[in-house]
């Protein structure tokens, strides 16, 4: 069983790595976090430009129709740059959420959008389920810490109807009944909000599987791609680390020779290695639609969780007394890594997903 990507996959990672080692510095970065902005349009409408967005969308529907092993090499590039555009909330969350749980006909409808970046989606899907309800096509309740939910167009909200059934409907932001507030974020280029729906017209998916299903289902999909981003993430960690230790000196010696250092790369490579193990079989049993995915999805996201806040906490203690200064850009993997630990619940939840899916198998 081979695990590796094909060249043709190799030369998609190659290709976005260039495009975002030469558009997404840091200083992109922190224009973002100090600006407020929520995200780069200039850098997230060359992304569309790519073709990124149209990953895994069918080729009927504007897409590429490409498989989830080429958007898995793009995440692994868009973590590894910190890149601050709503990547997450509109690809892998709202159009995933839509291939899933949308009937056909609202999926000729609405993923031509997606594929050509015309909408940005997000998805209310975490938290409690009842906080949202919906009656004849109105949706009322609240969602917060709503991925780019200030800049989002649309929103696919998990919400309850007078039958306490579960349902995921597609609700416009932009109406007047939706108050959107930012809500406080450990990491600013990956915002949140706080959406509070007020009779919002909402539209049912009406999809062939359940709310619920269709839920774990993306949930699974997300936890994979979520792992390339962090192992691509820890990667870059261990680049700066290398890099910082390899050209400073102390006591007439590189930085990187002292044995605690040594001991600190290694335990940062070590955690890499095993997350990016996890990730790839994750990546083979998403392509593949192995019914190993859901074991596959829990053991990719607890070990890249693991993983990227061990390299980025290690990245600033290499770095000494300048580590933790805001002119050093080890900040921002560490806000990172803990801004993706908390997406569709933290390290427990999935933990205890892991051990519940390890019984039953």
């Amino acid at each position: 069983m081979n695990f590796d990507f094909s060249d043709d996959q190799k030369n998609i990672q190659e290709q976005a790595r260039s495009m975002l080692a030469k558009e997404c510095d840091s200083a992109v970065v922190r224009q973002v976090i100090d600006g407020n902005t929520g995200f780069d349009a200039k850098l997230w409408q060359q992304i569309v430009a790519l073709g990124w967005p149209a990953t895994t969308i069918a080729e009927e529907h504007g897409g590429l129709g490409l498989s989830y092993l080429e958007l898995c090499v793009i995440a692994t590039e868009l973590g590894r740059s910190l890149a601050p555009v709503p990547f997450i909330a509109s690809v892998y969350l709202g159009t995933e959420l839509i291939k899933t749980a949308a009937s056909n006909e609202q999926q000729a409808k609405w993923l031509p959008a997606l594929a050509n970046g015309d909408v940005i989606s997000t998805a209310a899907i975490s938290g409690d389920m009842t906080s949202c309800h919906v009656k004849e096509n109105k949706l009322n309740g609240r969602k917060s810490a709503v991925l780019h939910g200030m800049i989002a167009d649309h929103a696919i909200v998990a919400a309850t109807n007078d039958a306490d059934e579960l349902g995921l409907y597609l609700v416009e932001l932009k109406h007047s009944s939706v108050s959107r507030t930012e809500q406080n974020s450990l990491d600013p280029s990956l915002p949140r909000a706080e959406l509070i729906f007020s009779d919002t017209p909402a539209v049912a998916l009406e999809g062939t599987i359940s709310a619920s299903q269709a839920i774990q289902t993306v949930c699974d999909r997300v936890a994979v791609l979520l792992a390339f981003e962090q192992v691509g993430g820890c990667e870059a960690a261990i680049d700066m680390a290398k890099a910082y230790t390899t050209d400073r000196y102390a006591f007439g010696r590189q930085v990187a020779s002292f044995q605690a250092i040594k001991h600190k790369m290694a335990d940062m490579f070590v955690a890499k290695e095993l997350a990016k193990s996890n990730a790839y079989y994750g990546a083979w049993a998403l392509s593949a639609n192995a019914p190993e995915l859901a074991l596959a999805a829990a053991t990719a996201r607890v070990s890249a969780i693991d993983a990227y806040y061990l390299c980025s906490k290690e990245n600033i203690q290499a770095h000494g007394g300048m580590g933790f200064t805001w002119e050093f850009d080890c900040h921002l993997y560490y806000r990172r890594a803990q801004a993706l630990s908390t997406l569709l619940g933290g390290n427990p939840y999935w933990k205890s997903l892991l051990v519940d899916r390890l019984l039953a198998a």
